[in-house]
């Protein structure tokens, strides 16, 4: 006869082999969408998708200044979560009357309890990658009881150090596309990069700028995807361009800030306060964000669990990272039903 600890370790496998999902869900549309009322001139969108009796999820876009796409809903069941989607202030369908003012770390986890109160929602499920995990850190460090868990991905602490690795040190990889990073950026500010695009995108004409931010996001996606495309001849729409200035704006805000983390970073503040479930997904293959952040964050976390996914790098949509992250979200879901 099977004694309890069998019986629920074999119904932890039967769940887990259930909830093995490796595509996206079906594509859905919200059932509620909306803005928070406007404050310091920032109108913050924020949709709701799946059932609306489901557990309270919120997911957190990566960036900084980028913004949640439809593709985002289709790793959440339908059936059995309600996640709340939102485009951090500047971003996406959030309009800004100032795109930088009140923006930074401590209004955007002002907004996020500000939509949590507005959809009655007690505790939620917290589930972000990049500069999302790093902004689910910080938001957990203020307001832990909050939280029924966490799934964070490739998890972006913003330290010199990562500057360094991403702007610099990367080069080695990628030599032929850092070129194309650096075309137009002075020879004796080879060495600086990051302090050069920040400023001179914030501060430059808008033609000069639309030139940095294209660099900067073809190294971006050279990075992230392992492969370089000549930078394409064709000229950017205006709409496009217009909206890729305000990303990399919004980026360059935040990472000359080192995004408005505490001066001694993220890692010594975490401690036995966040005592929730944690889980850190991490592709070995990421060149954007090192590998070794999501295994300090679990060496300061112990009680946390780090799923390390092979044969993935930073890209949200790569097929092991797909069905890793489904996976990873269903079981806590599973756990917390």
């Amino acid at each position: 006869m099977l004694d309890i600890h069998s019986i629920f370790t074999c119904t932890y496998i039967l769940a887990m082999l259930n909830e093995t999902n490796t595509s996206l869900y079906p594509a859905t549309e919200p059932f509620h969408q909306g803005r928070l009322p406007e404050e310091d001139g920032h109108s913050v969108y924020f949709e709701e998708c799946g059932n609306p009796l489901g557990i309270p999820v919120i997911f957190l876009h990566g960036g900084p200044g980028s913004g949640c796409t439809p593709r985002h809903r289709q790793f959440f069941d339908p059936l059995r979560c309600r996640v709340v989607l939102f485009d951090q202030r500047g971003c996406g369908r959030s309009f800004a009357k100032n795109l930088l003012f009140k923006n930074d770390t401590h209004h955007l986890i002002h907004d996020m309890e500000r939509l949590r109160k507005h959809l009655n929602i007690d505790k939620w499920l917290v589930v972000g990658g990049s500069w999302g995990g790093g902004l689910a850190l910080a938001y957990a460090l203020e307001y832990p009881e909050v939280f029924t868990g966490a799934i964070l991905r490739n998890t972006f602490l913003c330290r010199q150090s990562d500057l360094e690795w991403f702007f610099q040190e990367s080069r080695q990889l990628m030599p032929d596309a850092w070129e194309d990073l650096v075309k137009h950026v002075p020879v004796n500010s080879h060495h600086h990069i990051c302090e050069y695009l920040c400023e001179h995108i914030l501060t430059t004409d808008r033609l000069a700028a639309l030139n940095l931010a294209l660099s900067w996001n073809g190294w971006e996606n050279a990075l992230m995807l392992r492969t370089h495309a000549p930078s394409p001849v064709t000229p950017v729409k205006l709409p496009e361009s217009e909206s890729l200035i305000s990303k990399y704006m919004v980026q360059s805000h935040y990472l000359k800030n080192l995004c408005f983390f505490p001066a001694e970073g993220l890692l010594s503040h975490l401690g036995t306060s966040l005592n929730f479930n944690i889980d850190l997904l991490q592709g070995r293959l990421d060149w954007v964000c090192r590998p070794e952040s999501s295994w300090q964050i679990h060496q300061r976390l112990p009680h946390s669990q780090l799923h390390w996914v092979d044969h993935a790098g930073h890209g949200l949509f790569e097929p092991p990272m797909i069905s890793a992250f489904i996976n990873a979200i269903n079981l806590r879901i599973t756990s917390i039903s």
